[in-house]
C-alpha cells in the first residue's frame, strides 16, 4: 500500500497547526516521521486516520483519494494507529482484549472462546510470542503489551501500521524484539509511519525519515545520506551542539542517604548517598524496583525497613506531604496519571507544590503566584496559550516541562526524576539537561532513573545499577560503559563499588 499526504493543511481557530504538509510512504517501507513535540506530528497522523478533518490537501492511498470516516474506517482499509499510550482494560484477559466489540460468535450467537484464544495465540505466536493469552493483560510487560497491539493490527490485515513512541517504556531486549517483528513484517510488504524522539533508534530502522517542524514537512532524506547533526538541525531549525551539556560537578555534604531500606518482595538492603550538586544516575532492567524504591523514599509505598537520612539526621517519612515539606521532590515517570491534573490549569499544577508559601494572612497572594507561574513557564519555555489552559491539552514535551516546573518552583533541595525525558524532542531534552545543570550548580542533589543507557551515561555523575530488587554496584561515569552497565543490570559483577 502506497500513502500519499499532499499539501495537507489544518487551523484550531487562529492556530495554524498544519501548513501544506507533504509525506509519502512506500510500500514495504519504514518511514520515520520526526519534530519537536507540537510540530504537528499527531495532528497529521488523525488526519490520516480520519479522526480530524484537514482544512486542504489530499490523502491517496494506492493513487485513489480517500476520505475515512474515522479510525475504524481507517482500519476496515488497513491502517492501524498504535498510540504511545495503550488503551487496554488491565483486569480483562489479553484475549478479551485483542477481541473487543470483534467477538466471534457461533451460528447461535455465542462468543467463541476457543476460537478466539486460538487466533489470539496464532497471531502472537506470528511475532515470537508465547504470552498466554487468558491472563489479564495488565499482569505482562509493557514490551509484551506492545507485541498485543501489534498483533491486533495483523488481525485487521494491516498495510500501513503507524507507531507512536513505541520504545518509550522497553527494555533493550523487548526493543531488540520490537525491530525484528518490523523487519519481518516489512518483507511481507507492511509500511510503517515510526514516530520516535530516539534518535539512535530512526537511524537503526527507519528505510527514510520526514522532518516536521512548526507545522511544515521541512525535508525527506534517505537514511544512509542523512547525518545525526543534519537531523537535529532540521528539527530545531538551527544547531544545538551536543545533546547532552557538559558536566562539571562541584559536589557539596550528602544531602540524601538511605540506609539499609527494604520492601517485602520488592527490594532489599537499598543504601546509597547523594550529594549537593551531583545527579546520581540509577539504572537497570524494566521491573527491576528503581521506580519502587524511589516511591518508597517519597512515601508513596511503605517501607517495611530502613532509614532516611537527611543533611545526616534521620527524618521519618510516611507521606508525599511529609517528602515535600522536607523539600524532597518527585517528577514521577507517569506524568499523565501521577505528575498531573490533567484537568486543571497550568496556573493550579505548578502552583501546587508552593502554595503554602503565597499565604498572606491566611489569604492566598494571587498576584505573586501569578508571576511566580508566569515566571517557571518562560524559563522552561512551556509552549502554551497561557497558563489558564489546561494541562491535558499541551503535547507531552510541554507536559513534562509542567511537571518539571512544579517541583523546581516548590525549591526542592533533592529531586527525584523519573524518566525525564520519555516523550520529550530533542530541543526539549537538550533543555531539561542544561537545567539539571543549573540545578546541580545551586547544590541540588539530584537523582536520575531513566532507561536510555546514553543518557544515564552521559548526565550521571555516578551511575547505581539494580537487579531484581538489590543494587549490584555503582560506578562513576566517566568510567562506565554500556556493556559494565547492562552486565551489572543482568546480576552480573565488575569492577564497581559497594555505595
Amino acid at each position: 500500500m502506497k500513502v500519499e499526504l499532499q499539501n495537507i493543511s489544518k487551523a484550531f481557530g487562529a492556530n495554524r497547526v498544519l501548513e501544506g504538509v507533504n509525506l509519502t510512504v512506500a510500500p514495504g517501507e519504514v518511514h520515520s516521521l520526526v519534530g519537536e513535540n507540537g510540530a504537528g506530528k499527531s495532528t497529521l497522523m488523525n488526519i490520516f486516520t480520519g479522526l480530524l478533518k484537514s482544512d486542504g490537501g489530499k490523502v491517496i492511498v494506492d493513487g485513489q483519494e480517500v476520505h475515512y470516516s474515522g479510525p475504524l474506517d481507517a482500519e476496515r482499509h488497513g491502517i492501524s494507529f498504535i498510540h504511545q499510550e495503550m488503551n487496554n482494560f488491565a483486569e480483562m484477559p489479553v484475549v478479551d482484549n485483542m477481541f473487543l466489540n470483534k467477538e466471534l460468535r457461533n451460528k447461535f450467537g455465542i462468543v467463541n472462546q476457543k476460537e478466539m484464544i486460538k487466533q489470539a495465540t496464532h497471531y502472537l505466536h506470528e511475532l515470537g510470542s508465547d504470552v498466554d493469552v487468558t491472563l489479564p493483560i495488565g499482569s505482562l510487560t509493557v514490551g509484551n503489551q506492545q507485541m498485543i497491539e501489534i498483533a491486533k493490527s495483523l488481525m485487521t490485515n494491516a498495510q500501513v501500521i503507524i507507531m507512536d513512541e513505541p520504545t518509550a517504556a522497553l527494555t533493550g531486549n523487548e526493543i531488540k524484539q520490537l525491530f525484528q517483528v518490523v523487519a519481518k513484517l516489512k518483507a511481507k510488504g507492511v509500511s510503517f509511519i515510526y514516530i520516535s524522539h530516539r534518535m539512535e533508534e530512526i537511524f537503526q530502522i527507519a528505510d527514510r525519515v520526514t522532518v516536521m517542524r512548526d507545522g511544515v514537512s521541512v525535508a525527506t532524506y534517505k537514511i544512509d545520506d542523512l547525518e545525526m547533526k543534519q537531523l537535529v538541525h532540521d528539527m530545531v531549525g538551527h544547531d544545538i551542539g551536543s545533546f547532552y551539556p557538559e558536566r562539571n560537578p562541584k559536589l557539596g555534604s550528602v544531602a540524601l542517604e538511605v540506609k539499609n531500606l527494604n520492601e517485602t518482595d520488592v527490594f532489599q538492603d537499598i543504601s546509597f548517598k547523594v550529594h549537593e550538586g551531583e545527579i546520581l544516575g540509577f539504572s537497570g532492567l524494566m521491573g527491576a524496583g528503581r521506580t519502587e524504591i524511589m516511591r518508597a523514599i517519597f512515601g508513596i509505598d511503605k517501607l517495611t525497613s530502613g532509614d532516611i537520612l537527611l543533611n545526616g539526621e534521620k527524618v521519618t517519612i510516611r507521606t508525599p506531604e511529609q517528602a515535600i515539606k522536607h523539600d524532597i521532590g518527585f517528577l514521577t515517570e507517569d506524568r499523565k496519571d501521577e505528575g498531573l491534573i490533567l484537568d486543571d490549569s497550568l496556573y493550579n499544577n505548578i502552583a501546587l507544590p508552593s502554595i503554602e508559601g503565597f499565604k498572606k494572612h491566611g489569604l492566598l497572594d494571587d498576584k505573586s503566584i501569578n508571576d511566580f507561574v508566569e515566571m517557571l513557564m518562560k524559563r522552561l519555555t512551556v509552549k502554551a496559550m497561557g497558563s489558564d489552559v489546561s494541562a491535558g491539552s499541551l503535547s507531552g514535551g510541554n507536559q513534562q516541562k509542567v511537571v518539571l516546573a512544579k517541583w523546581v518552583g516548590s525549591g526542592a533541595k533533592v529531586l527525584i526524576l523519573d524518566e525525564p525525558t520519555r516523550g520529550v524532542d530533542v530541543g526539549a531534552k537538550r533543555e531539561i539537561y542544561e537545567l539539571m545543570n543549573e540545578l546541580t550548580d545551586r547544590h541540588v542533589a539530584i537523582i536520575m532513573i531513566s532507561s536510555d543507557l546514553p543518557e544515564v551515561l552521559s548526565m550521571s555523575d555516578r551511575i547505581a545499577v539494580v537487579y531484581e530488587g538489590r543494587i549490584t554496584g555503582f560506578v562513576d561515569a566517566k568510567e562506565a560503559t554500556q556493556d559494565m552497565v547492562m552486565t551489572l543490570a543482568t546480576g552480573g559483577t565488575v569492577n564497581a563499588t559497594s555505595r
